[in-house]
């Protein structure tokens, strides 16, 4: 069994990792529960989805303090999540940065990567640090960050690598190349 939270803004493919994971689970006959939520995220705004694998009858969201792992993937969004999070468990962050319009209009401070990372340990959580200059050039940053989760959290204890790769075809069965190699890449980083 693993909770999953997920979180960043509009147009960095969040709810694409959420669904090559449940569709994954599927194929593996694993119970699993997909809930996104997306706010403005066609305009950079807030997109979060909430992942329950392994878990028969049971509602869509995770309860505070619940989820096993968190995957951010923007360093001011991830502070919304450290709630989410429980003692022990793993927070994956993908160090993009998007200011907010408050930021960009000198209304508000944006928070610095290493505030975000304090308070993940103070909440118990074990940070994963994954800088976007570790992104190859051209590969989508969506599945590189999905193929660091499988290659160094828990989630890959749950999902086998190959699972993963298999709901990668059937998602982009023309050419899922460039897909593959993205995540390929993130799952054999060291971070």
């Amino acid at each position: 069994m693993l909770d999953i939270f997920l979180i960043g803004v509009g147009g960095q493919g969040l709810l694409t990792i959420g669904e090559v994971i449940a569709d994954a689970a599927v194929a593996l006959d694993l119970p699993v529960c997909f809930y996104p939520y997306k706010g403005m995220a066609q305009r950079g705004g807030l997109v979060k989805a909430q992942l329950r694998l392994g878990r028969s009858a049971v509602g869509p969201n995770i309860p505070p303090r619940g989820a096993d792992l968190v995957i951010a993937m923007e360093v001011s969004e991830a502070l919304r999540a450290v709630r989410v999070l429980r003692p022990g468990g793993e927070f994956l962050l993908f160090g993009e940065r998007w200011l907010p319009t408050a930021v960009m209009l000198g209304k508000a401070a944006y928070p610095a990567l290493e505030t975000v990372l304090e308070q993940v340990r103070a909440a118990g959580g074990h940070p994963v640090y994954l800088s976007p200059d570790s992104l190859p050039a051209g590969l989508p940053a969506n599945l590189f960050v999905l193929g660091a989760a499988v290659g160094r959290t828990r989630l890959g204890n749950v999902l086998p690598a190959a699972a993963v790769e298999e709901a990668i075809q059937r998602r982009w069965p023309r050419d899922p190349e460039r897909n593959l190699t993205a995540f390929r890449a993130g799952h054999s980083i060291s971070i």
